[in-house]
């Protein structure tokens, strides 16, 4: 019996109608069709405060954190979009690295990220699609022994992408990268894991 992929899925924006987030649900759509199971969160819904060792020390880890850790450790993979900030990635996305990395009651140092595979992407509407956010946010990954797949995607001229707020992307050419993405994530790690076969013992 073949093991479904489990993958998580997020931006790093907080805003409602980010492109960050309508970017991976792109990909998401890639990584279903090949026949993963997907869990699709927004940020927005963990909020958390500046990591501080102090406050991490003296209060506790924080219970939305927990959540998050919670949840990266129940999935394989990983499919992430960040806008880029002043050429890196969000400030957001980072605490949430920050603080799902350390440890807790529950999970060592960096445990929840260790052996995971992860497919990254950014956007902006400039012309070189947020490409200097992506070095950064691959080096964050791998120093956390993510195993991040050689392709990434950074969409360029973003605005032109998407018909106002709709969540459907209008550029049929980088909807089927973005598709492709999240399908090799999908390929990857059925490689990786390989098939669960069940054996029947028929001796006695």
């Amino acid at each position: 019996m073949a093991k479904t992929p489990r993958i998580l899925a997020f931006a790093g924006s907080l805003r409602e109608h980010a492109y960050s987030k309508r970017i991976v649900k792109t990909a998401i759509n890639g990584a279903e069709n090949a026949g993963a199971e997907v869990t699709y969160i927004d940020l927005r819904d963990f909020p958390m405060p500046i990591y501080n060792a102090d406050d991490h020390e003296q209060n506790g880890f924080d219970e939305n954190a927990a959540k998050l850790q919670r949840l990266l450790s129940e999935h394989q993979g990983l499919l992430i979009c960040s806008p880029e900030y002043n050429g890196s990635l969000s400030g957001a996305l980072k605490n949430a690295i920050d603080w799902t990395s350390r440890p807790s009651s529950e999970f060592k140092m960096g445990e929840v990220f260790g052996g995971k595979v992860g497919a990254i992407m950014t956007e902006s509407p400039g012309g070189f699609g947020g490409l200097r956010c992506l070095g950064h946010l691959r080096s964050i990954l791998s120093i956390l022994g993510v195993n991040v797949l050689a392709s990434e995607i950074a969409v360029g001229k973003v605005h032109e992408m998407f018909d106002g707020d709709d969540a459907a992307m209008t550029n049929a050419a980088m909807k089927k990268l973005l598709e492709s993405l999240g399908e090799s994530l999908v390929d990857t790690l059925r490689k990786l894991h390989g098939e669960i076969e069940v054996v029947t013992d028929t001796r006695s």
